[in-house]
């Protein structure tokens, strides 16, 4: 199958600790980098991670709290310096541009590469970035500010050709592309050769959501059925439920009960919380709910 992978570069919640970076992570779908929230510290956490800084075209901001969006001017500025050519686009909610046209405009006078700041409707499912092999969706969340998630969503590819039955029948190479999309092949004598035999079926779609910050949001369930992999946010423990609602989080049990109405494959649960020192107290609250859930961990790669 092709490459789909989610690297976790930060998943803790506001602040900074010995033990996590606050939010970012990079999706890396068929060798094409998108990235979510941007934190401090992410510029190291690239390096550790192995990425390559040059891949990355696309950021997507969830919302503009200083624990998501904190490390992006650094990281613009240090495109400079390697040498970027290639327009680098940003997705954020309002005020965006109001936000970061000034710092740019102050700090990286002089870039030899564009960048393009994209406002996006946090309160609405849109499909903000399509290209031939994903696109990407907005998925509304409740937080204290204007706040999205974002669906990534593989494009289908064609069937996998049988070489061996195209060689037997001494196809031409020229009807590969209209066989791989699903038509059959006439031979000269007229004797169709159905599709089911020339070809096997394509590998299965895949899909990934990112829901942080947020309460909990039952109704986003129907958008996120039958996703692979969800990742939410798990930023308190069932005890302190007043606590998260007054800060528009959500408790591990809420976490995990969004991935079983949502029927997802597999939970990841971040944005952890300083407060916890034993963490496995928090995978084993989820895990009462929703048994298939791990917990997020800096440089961790997870195939989709």
């Amino acid at each position: 199958m092709e490459k789909f992978e989610v690297h976790i570069l930060g998943c803790g919640a506001a602040l900074p600790t010995p033990h996590h970076f606050c939010s970012s992570q990079i999706v890396n779908i068929r060798e094409k980098l998108f990235m979510i929230d941007c934190a401090e510290g992410v510029q190291m956490q690239l390096r550790r991670s192995h990425i390559k800084f040059s891949h990355i075209n696309n950021i997507f901001l969830s919302h503009l709290h200083g624990d998501h969006c904190f490390g992006l001017l650094g990281l613009i500025s240090t495109f400079a310096l390697l040498g970027r050519h290639s327009t680098l686009h940003i997705w954020g909610p309002q005020p965006l541009k109001q936000l970061y046209q000034p710092q740019i405009d102050f700090f990286c006078q002089g870039i030899e590469y564009d960048i393009v700041l994209h406002e996006i409707d946090t309160k609405s499912r849109e499909v903000i970035y399509e290209d031939h092999s994903v696109t990407v969706e907005t998925i509304p969340l409740k937080h204290k500010i204007r706040c999205c998630g974002f669906l990534f969503r593989e494009k289908q590819l064609p069937r996998h050709i049988r070489r061996d039955v195209i060689d037997a029948y001494n196809i031409p190479v020229c009807y590969i592309n209209n066989i791989k999309a699903g038509q059959d092949y006439v031979m000269p004598d007229g004797e169709i050769i159905p599709n089911n035999i020339l070809t096997t079926p394509a590998d299965p779609v895949r899909s990934y959501a990112y829901c942080s910050d947020t309460m909990f949001k039952p109704d986003n369930a129907e958008q996120l059925q039958g996703v692979d992999l969800l990742y939410h946010e798990a930023t308190f423990k069932k005890e302190h439920e007043l606590l998260s609602k007054k800060t528009f989080h959500s408790t591990t049990h809420q976490a995990a009960e969004m991935a079983k109405l949502s029927n997802a494959k597999k939970l990841i649960v971040g944005h952890l919380s300083a407060r916890y020192e034993n963490e496995e107290e928090i995978l084993n609250e989820c895990k009462e709910v929703f048994p298939d859930t791990i917990l997020a961990n800096e440089n961790m790669c997870i195939k989709v």
